[in-house]
């Protein structure tokens, strides 16, 4: 990334509602709270049952994965980095996860107890939880103050979801509570800022990563929203793409739209590979076989082809000296369950969602807007 692109990056960063085309207006209620928002994490696969390494299912509320992990740490009298987990869980919800710690420790994990955690189950496994080892998250949350007519706009954008998939944005508690962390990652990639800790210093880098992936992910939502209401000349005039580049592209059934040069990979998992047949690969998109992604930027990564790269470089900073990788750029949540109350005007709504994908953006969608 170079300083002139500064303003492209913050001017794509305003997820405005029109990107949706279903986006309506919803007032309905949804605070996070363990009353109405509980997490359960889906194990990778299934724990061996012996090892040197101790498996603990635990439950929690009003406690971030860190905030437990840094509890544990004092009270069993280890450091933390002997703690692993396979995801972060949100504070604000009653959540269900799974941690390794050494065995060391099962005797005094039995007298341990705390009033925001509950364990619930303990096994061994050979090998210690890194971030990534889980299949998914199983979802369940309460909207409140529900009405008929908002009733019909929630179910009108879950028939949507169901059938389409959701874009993969990264949910806005990964940018902390006042939503500044990609700031601090940014300064430290600009060398303005210093930081130690070597597992904070990621952490917040890896939120500048996370931030110019959403603003990506949002000028292609523009283009794809764009390419509905126009014609692919006039998109490309408004994108300054070289003529003919969204003549396949305008033809996608989908409403996110396949450039030629996207990496695609097999969904829910699999291999990497460049869209070259935009119909074939935009038939095997809409049957969930496979979707685009988009870029974490950093080292040991793969950028996009042109055409794709034209949209993708502005939002590639090169400095970042941290692993790269690249991310779904849409998801398909599965198992989606709903019960309206109408005694109530309570919404009841399950779901699971791909690891590293975010209930809050199902949310956001819901309520009309990013």
């Amino acid at each position: 990334m170079k300083a002139n692109d500064k303003k492209t990056v913050e001017k794509s960063s305003i997820q405005a509602s029109w990107l949706f085309p279903l986006s309506v207006k919803n007032d309905f209620v949804f605070n996070p709270s363990p009353r109405d928002f509980t997490v359960e994490e889906i194990p990778l696969y299934e724990f061996s049952g012996s090892g040197e390494h101790l498996i603990v299912q635990v439950r929690k509320k009003g406690l971030s994965t860190w905030e437990l992990t840094d509890l544990l740490s004092n009270r069993l009298g280890i450091p933390r980095r002997q703690i692993g987990y396979a995801g972060l869980k949100d504070k604000h919800a009653l959540t269900t996860q799974y941690l390794s710690l050494p065995a060391s420790v099962e005797k005094e994990l039995e007298g341990f107890e705390h009033e925001g955690v509950k364990i619930l189950e303990t096994t061994r496994h050979e090998n210690k939880l890194r971030v990534g080892h889980l299949k998914g998250n199983r979802f369940r949350l309460r909207f409140k103050k529900v009405l008929g007519v908002q009733k019909e706009k929630i179910d009108r954008v879950l028939d949507w979801i169901e059938k389409s998939g959701m874009p993969n944005y990264f949910g806005e508690q990964r940018f902390g509570t006042e939503g500044s962390n990609w700031q601090e990652g940014q300064a430290l990639v600009e060398g303005k800022l210093r930081i130690r800790e070597r597992k904070m210093r990621e952490f917040l880098i890896s939120a500048w990563q996370s931030k110019l992936f959403n603003d990506w992910l949002s000028r292609r939502m523009g283009i794809s929203r764009l390419l509905e209401e126009f014609g692919e000349r006039e998109v490309e005039g408004i994108e300054k793409l070289p003529v003919g580049t969204l003549t396949e592209t305008k033809r996608q059934e989908h409403f996110f739209k396949i450039l030629e040069g996207d990496w695609m990979m097999h969904y829910p998992y699999g291999r990497l590979f460049v869209a070259e047949n935009l119909a074939s690969e935009a038939t095997k998109f809409s049957a969930k076989d496979r979707c685009p992604t988009g870029l974490l930027p950093g080292r040991k990564v793969k950028r996009a082809l042109e055409p794709a790269r034209i949209v993708e470089a502005p939002y590639d900073d090169e400095r970042i000296a941290e692993q790269g990788s690249r991310r779904y750029a849409w998801v398909f949540p599965e198992e989606i369950r709903r019960r309206y109350v109408p005694e109530k005007a309570h919404y009841e709504l399950s779901f699971t969602l791909p690891k590293g994908s975010y209930a809050t953006v199902l949310v956001a969608m819901l309520k009309g807007g990013f």
